[in-house]
């Protein structure tokens, strides 16, 4: 049976990962520039974040359950525990020093077909996956608890649609609210090219602290 507790640190984490800026970032781009098809362009390129990184968690479910279940003593020995709590003292530090953004460099598509919204979706996950941490830590989470495929799966498809919720909650309100929204989603996308940085340094911030404290059990 899936813990309370378990539930509770993963969904937080997901949220944590809503923090990230670059799929909002681009349906704010879209509502405030496409005025035909928007919801089925919408919808492809969310599904296809969504869709991207469920399929990548998946892969490391497998995995890393494969890993633990052939290493699973590496963890609680004492130069791997120094190892993270390197790692997450890097991480920790360094979220203090990264650069903020000054103009926008959110990603924006070139085209609106169909196809390279599909395109757009498969690479804005491929640039922001090697710095998904709460993802990582997430699956990490729920491969250490041991549960089954049953088990692991609905809560991985939940995670990714609590990932993909803001930029739904966005284009509801602008569906409801109309032209109402423009003036908001101008200034949020302002913020959210400015803010970019600060996102990732919340991030890294949180992270480090997570392997600084689970390597301490160890040492």
């Amino acid at each position: 049976m899936v813990s309370f507790e378990l539930l509770f640190m993963v969904g937080g984490l997901a949220l944590l990962d809503m923090l990230s800026p670059a799929t909002l970032g681009v349906t704010v781009y879209l509502l405030l520039t496409e005025k035909e098809r928007l919801r089925s362009r919408l919808m492809i390129y969310l599904v296809t974040v969504a869709a991207f990184y469920f399929l990548v968690g998946v892969a490391f479910m497998l995995g890393l359950d494969v890993l633990l279940a052939a290493f699973s003593s590496i963890f609680q020995n004492r130069i791997v525990s120094w190892v993270m709590l390197i790692i997450g003292g890097i991480l920790f530090i360094a979220s203090f020093y990264y650069p903020k953004s000054k103009k926008s460099d959110l990603p924006r598509p070139k085209s609106k077909s169909k196809t390279s919204m599909i395109a757009l979706g498969f690479t804005t996950s491929l640039i922001e996956v090697g710095t998904a941490f709460p993802y990582f830590a997430a699956i990490g989470l729920m491969t250490s608890s041991n549960l089954a495929v049953l088990q692991w799966l609905p809560i991985l498809a939940g995670y990714n649609f609590i990932m993909v919720l803001p930029p739904l909650i966005v284009f509801t309100l602008h569906l409801l609210l109309g032209r109402k929204m423009q003036r908001p989603l101008e200034r949020l996308r302002i913020k959210l090219a400015k803010h970019s940085g600060s996102a990732i340094s919340w991030i890294m911030c949180i992270i480090g602290l997570i392997l600084i404290f689970n390597s301490l059990d160890y040492l």
